[in-house]
């Protein structure tokens, strides 16, 4: 069956996830990691896409981007993907594809599965056993958006300003947040609907996205969202 080709809308949050071919590590040590960061940035402002949360693995990395034209995330990716494998390429040696085909992509209803999504990936170094808390993984914007340290790749999204009056009561509040964790359901929605290139959201949302193209967009009623800790109310 033929693959559906990737959802991209302007001002709405995609969750993308890009693996290495044949779970190949795509980022060997800190300078690996630090260039891709620096090309983020760099194509990021070139492309009007804003990058609310990232998360880079030993074999993959996830974005949380919003891209400003529908064609921004797409040539982000591209220049980012190229110039990386460039760079990789040549640092060590190597020559050929480094990425398992396309990006996944999947587009999101902030209000419902932003937060979700983000904590999601800032857990993601927990669940593999890389790190004992979200915390202890250099390599993600955890430490932004818990106020640990300042981050020039990233933008908060205008639901994390939801999060408290004053900074340090959405920091305390995302803090809590992972702290809470996701529940099975609520990271099996996310992770399916990034995977297979899902819309993630509720009826009405999927409804009025569809609207938006011809592609179709889910394949069956979409689930209910996860709960939220009291303090992100």
């Amino acid at each position: 069956m033929a693959r559906l080709p990737r959802l991209t809308l302007a001002d709405f949050p995609h969750h993308i996830i890009q693996r290495g071919n044949n779970g190949a590590e795509i980022f060997v040590d800190g300078q690996d990691r630090q260039t891709m960061l620096d090309l983020l940035r760099e194509m990021a402002r070139r492309f009007d896409v804003d990058v609310h949360a990232y998360v880079l693995m030993p074999n993959h990395f996830h974005l949380l981007l919003t891209p400003q034209t529908e064609l921004g995330l797409p040539q982000l990716m591209q220049a980012v993907g190229r110039s990386y494998v460039r760079y990789f390429n040549n640092r060590h040696g190597r020559s050929g594809t480094l990425w398992e085909g396309r990006y996944r992509c999947t587009v999101l209803q902030a209000r419902d599965w932003l937060i979700p999504t983000m904590v999601s990936m800032d857990l993601n170094p927990v669940r593999e056993g890389l790190v004992a808390k979200a915390g202890d993984w250099p390599w993600s914007s955890y430490g932004a958006s818990a106020g640990l340290r300042n981050d020039a790749l990233v933008s908060p999204h205008a639901m994390f300003w939801t999060l408290g009056n004053t900074p340090f009561a959405r920091d305390a509040a995302y803090v809590s947040a992972v702290e809470a964790g996701l529940s099975s359901d609520a990271q099996e929605q996310i992770s399916h609907a990034a995977m297979r290139g899902w819309a993630l959201g509720d009826s009405d949302f999927i409804e009025k996205l569809q609207q938006k193209t011809e592609r179709r967009i889910s394949r069956q009623r979409a689930g209910r969202p996860p709960k939220v800790p009291k303090t992100l109310s």
